[in-house]
């Protein structure tokens, strides 16, 4: 689309892939038309866990699935797109993210019963809720839900996990809209999940999933969530500015324990710090920039593979300009 083809309520923008270094030589059209929420240089710091990190050139919080698919239809080939839950596990560089970040709010946070134990929820219901709500319907399974700081979106396309479970285990299938705003139906079995990994493409945003469930006793459920929950608050630094688990689990090892091992526990650049409470945790002591913990987090990497010989990976995303 060239420049006399805009009309008056589309604005141009060039545009970098989030959390990449490929550049889209194209720029990309961002049409106002749309129902929800628009904010042009929108600042993305109060919308992570870390509270750091620079503005979106767009952030759109579509009013309805209907919404984000025309949207993202009226975008240029080429524009970038990212998704954005809850914000916690989540780096966003200084720079700010180029394109367009999409949040699902309460439109999208909806989980509702379905018959034979099963879940439907909107791609941004919070972990917690999804374990609630299963556990007053006397639906078990889904308990370790509880311990996963993030959104659905999040953890179907992440196959979060945590406490032996995770989201492979119970995902039946979800609806997916694609960059030029196709929602699609992707069954569990066509995500090849592995570990914190699945092949969704980096663009693609979920906004809804099915899980299954079992019979259970709600009593029991709401134990298992209660347990769930103490201990996450006993070893985790949880009322600090922090992300989810820094690193991804190496096989047969735990993160922590390299970590640890390569002395870092409560390492610090600039103003942020390893969790001296859980090291495959980092923290925001107050004014970190994005930049000190990016950091902080490389040099984490650095000194495991040092001592180790293992090469530590992100399991936080990484995402914008530095």
């Amino acid at each position: 689309m060239t420049q006399m083809d805009m009309q008056p309520d589309d604005e141009k923008l060039g545009a970098n892939a989030p959390g990449s270094d490929e550049v889209h030589p194209q720029g990309g059209i961002v049409s106002t038309k749309v129902r929800g929420s628009l904010q042009k240089d929108a600042p993305l710091d109060k919308l992570v866990w870390f509270k750091s990190g620079g503005r979106a050139d767009y952030l759109f919080e579509p009013a309805d699935t209907e919404d984000l698919t025309n949207f993202l239809g009226r975008l240029e080939e080429g524009t970038p797109v990212m998704a954005l839950g809850l914000g916690s596990n989540l780096i966003i560089r200084d720079g700010g993210v180029p394109g367009v970040v999409v949040r699902l709010g309460k439109p999208f946070s909806s989980v509702e019963v379905r018959r034979d134990n099963v879940l439907e929820c909107g791609g941004g219901a919070p972990g917690i809720l999804v374990a609630s709500s299963a556990r007053d319907a006397g639906i078990a399974g889904l308990e370790f839900l509880r311990g996963i700081p993030g959104t659905v979106g999040g953890f179907v396309r992440m196959n979060g996990g945590a406490y032996g479970r995770e989201v492979a285990d119970i995902l039946i299938d979800c609806d997916v809209v694609l960059p030029g705003g196709n929602c699609v139906n992707i069954p569990a079995s066509d995500l090849n999940y592995t570990y914190r990994h699945s092949k969704l493409p980096p663009e693609a945003i979920v906004v809804s999933a099915r899980f299954q469930g079992k019979e259970g006793d709600p009593g029991r459920i709401n134990a298992e969530m209660n347990r769930i929950a103490e201990e996450r608050e006993q070893s985790q630094p949880l009322r600090t500015k922090t992300g989810g688990s820094t690193f991804k689990n190496p096989e047969g090892q735990k993160a922590w324990k390299l970590v640890d091992e390569a002395g870092c526990r409560g390492l610090v650049m600039g103003d942020a710090q390893v969790s001296e409470k859980h090291t495959n945790f980092l923290i925001n002591r107050g004014a970190a920039t994005s930049a000190d913990i990016e950091g902080l987090g490389e040099e984490v990497r650095r000194r495991v593979a040092g001592k180790s010989g293992v090469t530590l990976e992100w399991e936080i995303q990484r995402v914008g300009r530095p």
